[in-house]
């Protein structure tokens, strides 16, 4: 089960609700067979704890995983969800959705910290992600954490056009790319996690849909603990 619990004020279950609205409609448009982003946002705060991120870039995490899409929400090509390699072009349309996510994040209130998030979730280690080419330490910490979240989860689901990969075949794959496309060392704390729904794979099997506590919420005059 996971850990993730904070307590929130009104201004941010508000905000939640809203991005949480987003990553539904996201996953519906990209075809996920199962909860995506949610199971990110899941992944993503187990590993934030471990690298001590704080509250509030815990917070902002949360809502950059939830929405981290929301620019293929709204360029809606047909070639997301085509089966097949995209084309040069398409690969450069492609790579406007992180810039076009982080605006309409902004016209939906979120919060500095996760539209750069968002901004940045597609880049690379290596420095040949997009769309600014940054690399290692010039990605902030958190968006190197979503992107081995993101990757994971993606590789473990099934799409139409796309079988999910085992939790072995995934795990391997991330330990072959650390380096390149991920940040070798968070890549070797994801690999020590465990006892996490979110983590299974759909490979080859029917499974019941994760029950986490990721989204209980708690109201601020219950209780005075914030994790």
């Amino acid at each position: 089960m996971s850990s993730f619990l904070l307590t929130l004020n009104e201004e941010e279950r508000v905000l939640e609700k809203v991005m949480l609205a987003f990553a539904v409609k996201a996953d519906e448009f990209e075809a996920y067979m199962h909860p995506h982003a949610t199971r990110i946002a899941v992944i993503a705060d187990e590993l934030a704890q471990r690298f001590n991120l704080a509250r509030q870039d815990r917070f902002s995490l949360r809502l950059a995983a939830l929405a981290h899409d929301i620019g293929e929400l709204k360029m809606k090509r047909e070639y997301i969800r085509r089966n097949g390699s995209l084309s040069d072009e398409e690969y450069l349309d492609m790579m406007r959705h992180p810039v076009l996510g982080e605006q309409e994040a902004a016209k939906n209130g979120a919060t500095r910290g996760a539209q750069l998030l968002i901004r940045w979730h597609h880049e690379w280690w290596n420095g040949a992600g997009y769309p600014d080419g940054l690399c290692r330490e010039q990605i902030p910490l958190a968006a190197r954490i979503l992107r081995v979240a993101d990757g994971y989860v993606a590789m473990t689901d099934t799409r139409p056009y796309q079988p999910a990969l085992t939790e072995e075949d995934a795990k391997k794959y991330m330990k072959q790319w650390a380096g390149l496309e991920f940040d070798p060392n968070i890549v070797r704390v994801f690999l020590t996690l465990e006892n996490i729904p979110e983590l299974r794979s759909y490979a080859n099997t029917i499974r019941e849909e994760p029950k986490s506590d990721f989204f209980i919420i708690q109201n601020p005059s219950e209780t005075n603990d914030e994790q």
